[in-house]
């Protein structure tokens, strides 16, 4: 049994992800925001759902776009093995449309937010000298496409910090993993923020069109019983990863619509590690037996 603390599992992937893995047998600390507001009822299903069953699952107020809100959680938190960093929203539009607050308020919550989870559990898993971090990216982090700059600008920022971390924690007895999920049906579609510049985005008439249609070929997949798009395979993703043995887990790990970037995670892959041979740091890359 492993001790694992996921982020933003109000909806989605976190959401699912607590409950298999406490029917699992694991102690799992589901944080989100506003558990007794906003997220009241999500806190409330989980919380059932764990005394209901007996699992060692228990819901924990964490909000990753604050330092206090983090620092207060970890009060309740008594170890991690594992961390999940979920949490996370997407921005939609052109990019001149966006002010400079939006786009902070976008790398704050996909980025900052990771560091602000990984600077709470690293001196837990340093001392055990043995942990797992999972960082959940996207094939936004590998691919662009228009509309979406400010997302891509956050989850390319979280591929290059976790690879960079990988390398820094391997030595440490710490593995880090990257998940790619493509479109799937959860809540991310309709929580998408649209820039406060309406005027501006008005003048890129061909980038609406675009996200019409891309839209409008999501939810056709959603509802085609053989794509790839049900959650249920993102939580077996980080099950798998969990129960990998250490130093067998890959670096990056694609799932579902991916529309090439495992292609570009495999092409790529050679690449990274010449440089890695390059630098003498070939060791560095994830924990050693």
């Amino acid at each position: 049994m492993k001790s694992i603390v996921i982020t933003g599992c109000s909806t989605g992937f976190g959401f699912d992800a607590a409950k298999h893995l406490a029917e699992q047998g694991h102690k799992v600390y589901a944080s989100m925001r506003n558990t007794s507001t906003k997220n009241a009822e999500a806190a409330k299903e989980l919380s059932d759902f764990a005394k209901s069953k007996n699992l060692p699952l228990s819901v924990v107020d964490l909000d990753v776009t604050s330092d206090q809100s983090v620092d207060e959680a970890m009060k309740h938190i008594e170890d991690c093995d594992v961390l999940i960093n979920n949490a996370g929203r997407g921005f939609g539009g052109p990019v001149e449309a966006f002010t400079s607050e939006e786009c902070m308020a976008q790398l704050d919550l996909n980025v900052i937010g990771n560091l602000r989870m990984l600077k709470a559990v690293l001196p837990m898993m340093r001392a055990k000298r043995s942990g797992l971090v999972i960082q959940l990216s996207s094939i936004a982090g590998r691919l662009a496409v228009p509309g979406f700059g400010i997302y891509h600008a956050s989850k390319w920022a979280v591929e290059g910090m976790s690879e960079s971390l990988r390398y820094e924690l391997g030595p440490l007895g710490i593995d880090v993993a990257i998940v790619q999920p493509g479109p799937f049906s959860t809540n991310f579609f309709h929580g998408v923020i649209s820039p406060e510049d309406t005027k501006t985005a008005e003048a890129y008439e061909h980038v609406s069109s675009f996200l019409d249609i891309f839209w409008n070929q999501s939810l056709a997949a959603f509802e085609d019983s053989g794509a790839p798009t049900d959650p249920a395979l993102v939580v077996k993703k980080f099950e798998e990863l969990i129960n990998l043995p250490a130093g067998q887990r890959p670096l990056r790990n694609s799932v579902g619509l991916d529309f090439g970037a495992q292609s570009m995670n495999d092409v790529t892959e050679p690449v990274r590690l010449e440089m890695l041979k390059g630098f003498s740091i070939t060791e560095f890359d994830g924990v050693k037996a």
